[in-house]
């Protein structure tokens, strides 16, 4: 039985959220550990003075966070050493709720307009290399050729053999880090990061290491000290406002993280799904070190979320690599979407819908600002999301349990951590993924957690 015990002085309503967040606490910081066996549900209720159905409640909701796991007959124990990690969006969207949680462009009707059309002519101008081959060289030549138009609007320069079609982002990153990281090497990347990157190392079998950041990313210094100690492999970056604090990379950082790439001979891999949505950017780090970077982008996030697929731009020496590893993983992008994706980026289509984004995305920051007003967050003009650290004394699991109780649902802040060490709470929320009358309700709600006192804001249990 643990000696740590909750403080029945820090207790505050709705009291079972109160002591579940005691709880949380004491699991991150070590002073319960993994396996530690949990008081009685009465006999925590005795010495607390609580209900009984308060403090199941209270372990419930542990159980909800995936701190503690219950075993019938024997009682329920810390579980710090998670199977997998949970989302940072709600899997699926309940009714009467806000989801502010899951990262997508502003959609309407607009759209799904567009896609239409786009399938409507694609009925009659399917070629059939599209419908009926297998063989990935016998389909995509074009597409790759049209693909070169689409880089070069992102600042990039490539040829078009140098280029291979995905089924959106997160397919071209798994390609690219299967092609330079093999299992048991490391990866370096942004202390707050993909939150894909955790579990993806864990079934790809390299190591990850979470690098310091400051106000544009991974600081270049902590890169070369990673390097010298550790055999690093290839370092993942997001340096255009899609990483989770919504920092934009200088072109000087950016040229200085290439040189310390080249001086340790280690790949890049650059996450910029965003692409040509963030004006006024410098070039990609692919255009200070075209001769290791394998480049990342996408469609889904910047035109329509139904239009998924992706380009990886690579340099010579990874061309190979990377077939294979498309090939055993993927085949090959599919076809028809490629189709749609090749029309619109010739007919002008997709710079239509991106430049459309961007004003969108621009009006939905206006209005974060007003509803935040006081309230200190990054953003950046054309991102999708804010990020928004917690007062001090905030705990963040309970803070986003609060928000969800009252029908808003925004995505934790540890979702994104890759580096253990001290700790800002924070939480993502995305300005696209519901209407600009839902995300000022939404915004509505989160200004008020954080300015009254908690002990107000819900019912008692």
């Amino acid at each position: 039985m643990t000696q740590w015990r909750p403080d029945p002085a820090l207790i505050r309503r709705p009291a079972y959220l109160s002591l579940a967040d005691q709880f949380a606490r004491a699991i991150h910081d070590g002073r319960l550990e993994n396996g530690e066996r949990l008081p009685t549900h009465r006999a925590l209720a005795d010495e607390l003075a609580l209900s009984v159905q308060t403090v199941s409640r209270a372990y419930e909701e542990l159980i909800r966070r995936d701190l503690v796991v219950g075993e019938i007959g024997r009682g329920s124990f810390v579980q710090t050493q998670r199977r997998e990690p949970d989302p940072p969006y709600l899997p699926e969207r309940p009714g009467e709720v806000i989801d502010l949680s899951i990262l997508k462009p502003v959609c309407e009707l607009m759209h799904l307009e567009r896609l239409k059309q786009g399938l409507a002519w694609l009925a009659g101008e399917l070629p059939a290399s599209s419908a009926l081959s297998f063989r990935p060289n016998m389909v995509f030549p074009r597409h790759r050729a049209v693909a070169v138009e689409w880089l070069r609007a992102c600042g990039l320069e490539v040829s078009p053999q140098n280029v291979t079609l995905t089924n959106g982002a997160t397919g071209g990153m798994t390609v690219a880090l299967m092609s330079v990281a093999p299992p048991g090497s490391t990866v370096a990347t942004e202390a707050i990061g993909h939150h894909t990157l955790v579990p993806l190392a864990r079934y790809l079998g390299f190591n990850l290491e979470g690098l310091p950041i400051d106000d544009e990313g991974i600081v270049p210094e902590a890169l070369d000290a990673a390097c010298r100690q550790n055999d690093i492999r290839a370092v993942f970056v997001q340096p255009s406002v899609i990483n989770p604090t919504a920092s934009l990379m200088g072109s000087v950082r950016r040229s200085q993280l290439a040189e310390v790439a080249r001086r340790h001979d280690i790949a890049i891999i650059e996450n910029d799904v965003l692409g040509p949505l963030v004006e006024d950017r410098a070039p990609p780090v692919a255009h200070f070190a075209p001769e290791r970077t394998l480049y990342v982008t996408s469609f889904s996030k910047i035109t329509v979320p139904g239009l998924r697929i992706g380009y990886l731009a690579v340099p010579d020496r990874y061309v190979t690599a990377v077939a294979n590893r498309h090939l055993v993983t993927n085949w090959m992008a599919t076809p028809m979407v490629a189709e749609i994706a090749t029309k619109w980026v010739s007919d002008g289509t997709a710079m239509e819908l991106v430049r459309w984004q961007r004003e969108a995305v621009r009006r939905r920051l206006a209005i974060a600002a007003e509803a935040l007003e006081g309230i200190a967050f990054r953003a950046h003009r054309d991102g999708l999301h804010i990020w928004l650290p917690l007062p001090d004394g905030r705990a963040e699991e309970g803070f986003v349990a609060q928000a969800r109780l009252q029908s808003v649902a925004i995505a934790p802040g540890a979702s994104f951590r890759i580096a253990e060490g001290p700790w800002q709470p924070a939480v993502r929320i995305s300005l696209g993924s519901t209407t600009e009358s839902e995300l000022r309700t939404g915004l509505g709600v989160v200004t008020r957690l954080l300015l009254a006192d908690p002990e107000h804001l819900l019912l008692a249990i």
